[in-house]
């Protein structure tokens, strides 16, 4: 898979791909990672890749021409399957959106920056909207790189138990079950029996209960 990331801010999106799981997707060729920052593709003097909005109003526009000729270049290079726009008022991403872009081969995410982009981006070259929740952060580079995450680590050979992807929480629009290890007894708390009876079967059905019951106490929509 390869996934590149339109930026403004291309230093916020080092960090989280130097690191840990996605550090080791990358270097082991099961994932490349480009960011791309768009001031590159400005025509202006001064790098400038927003405006003023047209009819007035607070808050400047990331303008089409610097994301159309990046896009258009990235395109040119290669076939995409998705072009992802970063935005609050996207569909929100869950685990199923992250199932399906883990398939996919070549991903293009655009991190949206002060207002926001002019309508005419989306209109036509976007083909998926995303938001990480009801909420507005400064730009689309930290919902961009947690969408990342997200999809990384169910490419097959990333997690070292590729089975441990599939128990994750909304998988099976479950949350998952509570979790135990060593030691049995701390403080006079223990484990469930259950978990170290070494009885598979049973322990299977104690957690698929479990995650019901914990489902059906904090998170019942999932159970409609």
């Amino acid at each position: 898979m390869r996934i590149d990331i339109i930026t403004v801010l291309p230093e916020l999106l080092q960090s989280p791909f130097e690191a840990s799981i996605l550090k080791r997707a990358i270097e082991k060729g099961l994932v490349e990672v480009h960011t791309h920052n768009l001031r590159d593709y400005s025509t202006n003097a001064y790098k400038q890749i927003d405006d003023y909005q047209f009819g007035g109003g607070a808050g400047m526009v990331m303008m089409i021409e610097p994301i159309d000729k990046c896009i258009s270049d990235l395109k040119s290079q290669r076939d995409y399957d998705e072009v992802i726009y970063m935005t609050p008022d996207g569909k929100t991403f869950n685990q199923k959106t992250a199932n399906e872009l883990s398939l996919k081969e070549n991903i293009i995410i655009l991190c949206g920056h002060y207002k926001g982009v002019d309508q005419r981006v989306r209109d036509h070259f976007i083909t998926r909207e995303i938001s990480v929740g009801d909420f507005v952060l400064s730009g689309g580079e930290l919902a961009a790189a947690l969408v990342c995450d997200a999809i990384i680590r169910l490419i097959p050979g990333v997690l070292g138990d590729e089975t441990s992807a599939l128990t994750d929480s909304f998988q099976d629009n479950l949350l998952a079950p509570p979790i135990y290890t060593r030691p049995a007894e701390y403080k006079g708390w223990t484990v469930p029996e259950i978990l170290t009876s070494g009885n598979t079967p049973k322990i299977e059905e104690w957690r698929e209960d479990q995650a019901y019951k914990r489902t059906e106490e904090r998170r019942p929509d999932l159970l409609e």
